[in-house]
């Protein structure tokens, strides 16, 4: 009795020594002696317990006389890797002996449902394969999101149940538990299995419903955005935020509705719209802090932006190498990205800083939004970077800042999705007031364009004024809203007539009021002086009084006595046109640039008949799709013709600035009136 007692503490002291040992002794101690009955309750029994285990592939694993005594055994209700096999993959068997009690109320036909396995698998009953989900290797397809699925057995009978399952290599994310069953398959008649299967996907949704809500609202804010951006595309933050909004619905369509979309191409889409989502937030925030004016902070901005997005699409395409015969360069390279990935998440946290360095003035709203970007990112790249390589070193607090904080009605509520559900309001709200406060002040200004608009009308004479001997025409047609060029013509007292043309540099309210700065100043020395240099020296004196922004402005004045004699003093503007070709003008600086600038006068001689043309630059500036300029050749050619006509032929070729034409025909039989014709044109 010595010798047992001896040998089996030799063999108890090995086995401590030993884990490996412990576990083999263990596993085989457990097998059973004999199949248990199946206990049909309504219909139903279900496959739990323990079921014959084997890693590795050999296809007489599936027939019905194949002696598995000897494998191991595992519980169906938890993965491979959480029971002793952790960060293995590649391909396992599951057996399990069906036994029928005789006389026992069971149904006439058999189906089983296979909740979910990772990540493809074959079924086969008494060695007759009745199913797949997805495809093994050497071609595997295997799916995102596992998925019950349901088998028809055929009559009923006993027999043995097998199950030849594949788990894919590990991604850096993978934390090494996973592979096989997740929980036990259920056996019964079509109908109740049927049942069965329409009950598990009714938990299903029920517990998506927080998910499926709060993405159906990232959805609408995007066709929102999208819709309020194509109104007004001066709305880049709308834009933005419709890209950001609508990343996360779609990613949801590929990887959470658990449709037939294989891994491979699931993760390869999701990738790109992922970075999507990433980019998209960081110029929602360089909108929202303010940082749009920086152009270090747009320059980086589109730098990483640039980066992020080459990256997601290189990270999606090495999906494709988890289904090669060799995975592990690919997981090398997965490996390898997470650095970088990292250091990118960590881009809004620079953006906030940003902001509150520079102190930016922000509503309460922006601030907001800003606290719950970087804390959502937060959660967001510390559950990340602490599941990356966590298979190795056994940190399981990322998995515990993914675990759900509560739950609602089912619905499981983890730390990312309340951060998120709340970041969408805020963001919403923040949207809103800055669409309305930009709405507000494009108002303002829209109503300052049109004061301004008003005030150059009253400058800019609708109608010519009577000019005995000379039949002045005039076309006015502005590029922008409030446009730059000017004109006047003013009747002298003695006969002849004053005309002035010009061009001031910039647009808007600015020029409009610089415009109404120089007409008043021509107005009101025409009442002393009829000298075209006098008048543009005290307009260039008048201007550097009160310019502060640097700007100039062209100018000619041309006065035409009763008997033909012009005199003309310009101010870097575009000569007069006589027969066609420029008038030989000396031209001093224009207005606004130095105060000892000196204008000298020229005279010529206009014929009775013959025609003054005087223009600004819109007409040889005029370009066409092509880039081609109108320029001065055709701009000579058609320098005889009406103003109406000279300003329409600039204007179809292609209007790039302001274009003001005036001309001066020279006829005793006329008495000035300007033609109804020139009138609406000049209107």
């Amino acid at each position: 009795m010595r010798l047992p007692r001896i040998l089996l503490l030799t063999l108890l002291v090995a086995a401590l020594a030993d884990p490996t040992l412990t576990q083999s002794t263990a596993r085989a101690a457990a097998a059973p002696a004999a199949p248990e009955f199946a206990q049909f309750d309504g219909g139903l029994t279900t496959l739990d317990g323990p079921w014959q285990f084997h890693l590795g592939d050999d296809a007489a694993w599936a027939a019905t006389g194949f002696d598995d005594s000897g494998w191991e055994q595992l519980a169906v209700n938890k993965p491979w890797g959480a029971q002793g096999h952790e960060s293995v993959d590649g391909f396992a068997w599951y057996r399990r002996h069906v036994q029928l009690k005789p006389g026992q109320q069971a149904p006439d036909q058999l189906a089983v449902l296979i909740p979910a396995v990772e990540d493809a698998y074959e079924i086969y009953w008494n060695g007759h394969l009745v199913g797949a989900n997805g495809a093994l290797p050497p071609h595997p397809v295997w799916f995102f999101d596992l998925r019950p699925h349901t088998w028809g057995l055929g009559p009923a009978q006993s027999g043995v149940l097998a199950v030849r399952t594949w788990k894919a290599p590990y991604g850096s994310y993978d934390n090494g538990r996973q592979g096989g069953f997740h929980a036990p398959p259920v056996l019964g008649s079509p109908k109740a299995i049927g049942n069965a299967m329409s009950a598990a996907d009714y938990r299903w949704l029920r517990g998506r419903q927080v998910t499926f809500a709060l993405e159906s609202l990232y959805g609408l804010v995007a066709v929102l955005g999208f819709m309020f951006w194509l109104r007004d595309r001066s709305q880049w933050l709308a834009f933005w935020m419709a890209c950001f909004a609508a990343a996360r619905p779609l990613a949801l369509t590929l990887i959470g509705l658990k449709l037939p979309i294989s891994l491979v191409v699931a993760m390869g889409l999701n990738q790109p719209l992922y970075v999507l989502g990433d980019i998209s937030m960081w110029y929602v925030l360089v909108w929202l802090l303010g940082l749009h004016d920086s152009e270090r902070v747009v320059r980086l901005t589109r730098i990483l932006a640039i980066v992020e997005f080459a990256e997601g699409i290189f990270d999606g395409c090495l999906t494709y190498g988890f289904s090669l015969s060799n995975p592990h360069p690919w997981q090398v390279l997965d490996m390898a990205l997470m650095p970088l990935v990292m250091l990118l998440e960590l881009y809004p946290f620079y953006l906030i800083g940003y902001a509150v360095v520079h102190k930016r003035k922000l509503d309460p709203a922006r601030w907001i939004v800003a606290v719950l970007a970087f804390l959502s990112q937060t959660i967001f790249v510390v559950g990340v970077a602490l599941q990356q390589g966590s298979r190795f070193t056994h940190i399981t607090l990322g998995d515990k800042i993914a675990a759900p904080l509560f739950v609602v009605l089912g619905n499981a509520v983890n730390a990312r999705t309340l951060t998120g559900a709340l970041l969408l309001v805020a963001l919403v709200y923040a949207v809103y007031r800055y669409s309305a406060e930009s709405h507000r002040q494009q108002a303002r200004m829209e109503e300052e364009i049109r004061n301004a608009r008003a005030v150059q009308q009253v400058l800019i004479p609708e109608a010519i004024p009577a000019t005995p001997g000379f039949k002045v025409e005039s076309v006015y047609r502005p590029a922008d809203e409030v446009g730059g060029d000017f004109f006047q013509i003013l009747p002298l007292r003695g006969g002849g007539v004053l005309s002035v043309i010009g061009d001031v540099s910039g647009k808007g309210i600015p020029a409009a009021m610089t415009v109404s700065l120089l007409v008043g100043t021509v107005r009101t020395l025409a009442h002393y002086t009829q000298s075209p240099a006098e008048i543009l020296a005290a307009m260039n004196q008048r201007m550097l009084a009160r310019s502060r922004d640097g700007g100039f402005t062209t100018c000619l004045i041309l006065r035409a006595d009763p008997d033909g004699k012009v005199t003309a003093a310009n101010a870097g503007h575009l000569a007069p046109y006589l027969k066609c070709r420029e008038m030989a003008l000396e031209s001093g600086l224009p207005l606004g640039l130095s105060a000892t600038a000196l204008y000298t006068e020229s005279t010529s001689q206009l014929a009775d008949g013959e025609q003054l043309t005087l223009l600004t630059d819109g007409v040889v500036e005029a370009r066409s799709k092509t880039g081609e300029l109108f320029g001065f050749d055709r701009t000579s050619a058609i320098a005889a013709d009406t103003a109406e006509s000279i300003a329409e032929a600039a204007q179809k070729f292609g209007q790039q600035d302001d274009i003001t034409v005036l001309t001066l025909n020279r006829s005793h039989g006329d008495d000035g009136v300007l033609s109804q014709r020139a009138v609406a044109a000049t209107a």
